[in-house]
């Protein structure tokens, strides 16, 4: 009974997603700035919010703080921003003519909620049918990866790994499921700290029942 209930609210959030955009909302001068003169302006703003809130900033253990944000945001965990750093999307040809399921799963999400600036953390489940493309295996953590290092909506983060993988290996039989933990909802507000979220988005084949469910079972054997 708790299957069915899991497998009707994934396709609900499925129907939801409908109603987001999968692209993150950059201004169109987005990259005039160096990552340098970024990390110069970022620096001088996180000294100015930590003044303000009454913190000493000529302690020793605070002086190299906002430069250590600044550099952080920039090159880690904003890094997903820039196009330049986006995976190559290389396959190959499915010489040996795999025809069933490929699923990688529990791949690591390390994210930031664009409404609070604070971690999201999680597992992301991805899964496709060759359409005699393969890619290798990283690249899929490395694309997950990439979409999560950028202030970020889980939904539409969901969205971006299957249009991206969908794209690279020139099929819809991709699929994704995320379960992560955001930390604007287990340290602030509600602090329920055990609950976790699951968005899930499924292509071509993943929209039969009994594949999705084929590929649900995949992730939940552990």
């Amino acid at each position: 009974m708790k299957y069915n209930k899991f497998l009707e609210d994934l396709e609900l959030i499925d129907s939801d997603h409908k109603n987001f955009s999968i692209d993150t909302p950059l201004r169109k001068d987005a990259f005039k700035l160096s990552d340098a003169e970024k990390i110069s302006i970022i620096e001088k703003n996180v000294q100015e919010i930590l003044f303000t809130l009454g913190m000493d900033m000529s302690d020793d253990s605070l002086k190299g703080t906002p430069k250590r944000v600044a550099k952080a945001y920039v090159n880690e965990i904003f890094a997903g921003l820039n196009p330049e750093n986006m995976p190559k999307g290389s396959t190959f040809d499915n010489k040996y003519q795999y025809s069933e399921m490929l699923v990688e799963k529990n791949i690591t999400v390390f994210s930031t909620c664009e409404h609070h600036l604070l971690p999201i953390y999680g597992k992301a489940h991805v899964a496709y049918f060759s359409n005699n493309n393969v890619i290798g295996l990283s690249k899929m953590n490395r694309v997950v990866d990439y979409f999560s290092r950028r202030p970020q909506v889980q939904e539409r983060l969901t969205i971006q790994i299957v249009k991206t993988l969908q794209k690279m290996l020139k099929t819809e039989d991709v699929a994704c499921v995320i379960d992560a933990k955001h930390m604007c909802v287990n340290s602030r507000g509600i602090r329920h700290v055990d609950c976790s979220t699951v968005t899930g988005e499924f292509g071509g084949k993943f929209k039969d029942q009994n594949v999705k469910r084929e590929f649900l079972d995949y992730i939940r054997n552990e």
